[in-house]
């Protein structure tokens, strides 16, 4: 393990790994504060799985692992902001830091509220931010601990990956209507991609290939190479 750092969350319905590339629609209030800080400071942030069962100051708190991201692309359209992130490392909760305000059901933000589905601007919203409060942002959160693992497996293992996504990829490739003189080099072409990043080998094989939030998650919080590969074989051999 590293040492500990404290990384804004970016909590939701959602699981990425490391190595793994996603787009996010930015649009709440909290959350463009969270961006406008990661990009003036240049700065990462944690997205992680929500647990509605743990709350903080009224916002759905976040599981205890989760993946710190890198920004790569940012478009404004709008109200809206378009991000595309790259998964980087894995981390572990050690103490979340609430943030500011409650959410806008809350009883005590209603005077700002405009009208029915309309956020207030961010300048109006942050007046209702005690002026004692230590922590002055409007998202979570955490000091965390990032986590490396040594994910390598052995060639067997490897194999069995290989000759699955294989099955799998021609199965596709059949159903995408590829002409069947080239299927076999597409074939070739697209598993040679997926094995390219040996470091992050399996992440990248189970985000191109497992889309449940359980297993996704039950995948970023394992230990263990042989733990990882478990699962993903499962799940190749039930598509297969």
């Amino acid at each position: 393990m590293s040492d500990s750092e404290t990384l804004p969350l970016f909590v939701l319905p959602m699981v990425v790994l490391p190595g793994e590339i996603q787009q996010l629609r930015i649009f709440e209030p909290r959350y463009r504060q969270m961006l406008d800080d990661c990009l003036l400071d240049e700065k990462n942030f944690g997205l992680i799985l929500d647990d509605n069962l743990d709350q903080y100051n009224g916002w759905n708190g976040p599981q205890q692992f989760g993946c710190e991201v890198e920004i790569i692309h940012h478009e404004t359209v709008g109200s809206n902001h378009f991000v595309e992130i790259l998964g980087k490392r894995k981390f572990e909760v050690n103490e979340v830091i609430s943030p500011a305000l409650p959410p806008f059901s809350d009883e005590t933000m209603q005077d700002i509220i405009p009208e029915h589905g309309i956020y207030p601007d961010l300048e109006t919203i942050l007046t209702k931010i005690p002026s004692d409060s230590e922590y002055h942002k409007l998202y979570l959160a955490a000091s965390v601990q990032y986590i490396e693992h040594d994910l390598s497996i052995e060639e067997e293992k490897l194999q069995e990956l290989e000759s699955l996504l294989k099955i799998i990829l021609t199965k596709i490739a059949s159903n995408l209507q590829i002409d069947t003189n080239i299927i076999d080099e597409w074939v070739e072409g697209q598993v040679s991609v997926i094995f390219a990043n040996e470091k992050d080998l399996l992440y990248n094989i189970a985000a191109m290939t497992i889309g449940q939030l359980d297993v996704k998650y039950r995948i970023l919080k394992a230990q263990s190479s042989s733990e990882i590969y478990d699962l993903i074989m499962e799940n190749l051999v039930n598509i297969a």
